[in-house]
């Protein structure tokens, strides 16, 4: 239990002292992107080339005694 506690504590004091710090780290990162990634690229749906499926396909075995 005393171990339990002071795990606890020094988790929470850690996870505290770095909130302090949280807004100084925030210019460092950098500012976000203008657009989302999903507008920037554009991708054509007729562009992409057909897959070829290998083997038989898969059926869910509802009767696990039949193989």
């Amino acid at each position: 239990m005393f171990l339990l506690s002071t795990v606890t504590l020094c988790c929470g004091a850690l996870a505290g002292t770095l909130t302090l710090f949280e807004p100084a780290l925030e210019p460092v990162v950098g500012s976000a992107p203008e657009k989302p990634a999903a507008e920037r690229v554009a991708i054509e749906a007729t562009a992409q080339t057909p897959v070829r499926v290998v083997g038989a396909p898969f059926e869910l075995n509802v009767n696990p005694r039949q193989r």
